[in-house]
């Protein structure tokens, strides 16, 4: 009976060992030290350390900062990168990029820190980083959301693009939405419908 205890607890010992992920919000020092403005051209905004099964990788969310003044900045186009630690250097795993829409009158894009998370939202054991952003026009209306979930190293994005009038609208799921664990699933529906009600969206089609 004792060896059975054992054995049971050395088990679930290793079981939630392999399932440990940690993640860390790292602040303008740590960011020199690891040397993570090199990783893109624009300047980096927030920047996530990581660490799961797959290893430690680093996480940046750029924005480009095209106008700034004592009122507010503005960015044109944003970037995330996920990189991993590799023998002294990076190696990159996946980008998002994406810039304002000029005939939509968009004139500025940004990440919404409070709505992106960096978590294992399955408990397989694999960070899986949800990147949301939004776009506004010159009166300050939002525009465009988009909420894409990285699971796996692949991309599965949301599109809502807001509007006064009901053939403006538009709420989008990629094609491959549901090959997601229905664990993510879950997740980013509870997402959109706090996102929903916090900045008072609609986030539908029509």
């Amino acid at each position: 009976m004792k060896n059975y205890i054992l054995v049971l607890f050395l088990s679930f010992s290793t079981f939630s060992f392999a399932q440990k992920t940690d993640r860390v919000i790292l602040d303008k020092e740590q960011i020199i030290q690891r040397e993570l403005n090199g990783l893109s051209d624009f300047p980096i905004y927030r920047a996530y350390e990581f660490q799961d099964k797959s290893g430690v990788c680093e996480l940046v969310l750029c924005e480009n900062r095209k106008v700034i003044s004592k009122k507010d900045t503005l960015n044109t186009k944003i970037q995330a990168i996920c990189a991993m630690n590799d023998h002294g250097g990076f190696r990159e795993r996946w980008t998002i990029n994406d810039l304002v829409d000029n005939e939509e009158a968009e004139t500025n894009i940004w990440f919404w820190t409070k709505y992106c998370s960096v978590k294992d939202l399955d408990g397989d054991g694999h960070i899986d980083p949800v990147i949301v952003y939004g776009t506004r026009d010159e009166n300050e209306y939002i525009k465009r959301v988009k909420i894409i979930t990285v699971y796996k190293d692949k991309k599965y994005a949301i599109r809502a693009v807001e509007s006064d009038f009901d053939y403006g609208r538009s709420f989008k799921k990629d094609a491959n939405w549901k090959l997601l664990p229905q664990k993510i699933q879950i997740a980013i529906t509870k997402l959109v419908e706090k996102i929903r009600k916090e900045q008072d969206l609609l986030l539908k089609d029509g």
